[in-house]
């Protein structure tokens, strides 16, 4: 029988150190623009390596496949958003709101509008309704992108004597229309008249989806 105290140590999980913390980030950041220059399907991992200045090597210790690293971009991504926006609504000063249209001032600010990252996620969103295992990433995902909104929406919109009977219902309704302006606004980006009625929509939907709860003086 084999001497158990010399044999070797069970290896335990990968320690993950601040240099390949850095690799991965670095990885991460070439491939959402090199996703959005070329689309996933003609993206190798060569250049994505090549935009990051680093070797296959370094790109196989931490992804085994780009469809692994595409998700891991996607998600990333989607958790810098969902930051960045709380930060934002966090930063608003609520007594400025004064009326519906002050509220979507401050909630377009909070969401500006990002061509790369449009490009990426609508691919994204297309490659996962072949997946199914995919989906459910991303309705999760949408779900706290709108969560992370509604805090303020509610604030604000309470500041000027409005409440959100169905608040779910709001969140699906601003994704539906920020995703579906964006492309009206990307396809047109000199076009005012274009950003004026993705404004005004955003208004529109606000006010359809709350109710005045209380007398305007």
């Amino acid at each position: 029988m084999a001497d158990r105290a010399n044999a070797p140590a069970e290896p335990g999980p990968r320690r993950v150190t601040k240099r390949r913390a850095e690799t991965r980030q670095r990885l991460l950041q070439a491939a959402l623009a090199v996703f959005a220059e070329e689309g996933f399907g003609r993206t190798t991992v060569d250049q994505v390596c090549a935009r990051a200045g680093y070797t296959r090597g370094a790109f196989y210790s931490n992804f085994e496949t780009l469809d692994e690293l595409f998700l891991a971009v996607w998600e990333h991504r989607s958790t810098e958003l969902i930051t960045r926006t709380r930060e934002a609504f966090e930063a608003f000063e609520q007594a400025a709101v004064k009326d519906v249209d002050g509220v979507v001032t401050h909630l377009l600010r909070a969401v500006p509008l990002d061509e790369d990252w449009y490009r990426v996620s609508a691919e994204f969103t297309a490659h996962a309704l072949r997946t199914p295992e995919l989906r459910r990433v991303i309705v999760e995902r949408e779900q706290a992108i709108a969560a992370s909104a509604m805090p303020f929406l509610f604030a604000a919109l309470a500041e000027i004597g409005r409440t959100v009977p169905d608040p779910e219902a709001l969140g699906q309704a601003l994704v539906a229309v920020h995703d579906g302006t964006a492309l009206q606004c990307f396809s047109e980006p000199g076009n005012t008249t274009v950003q004026q009625r993705r404004t005004s929509l955003f208004a529109h939907v606000i006010t359809a989806y709350s109710s005045e709860s209380r007398q305007q003086s």
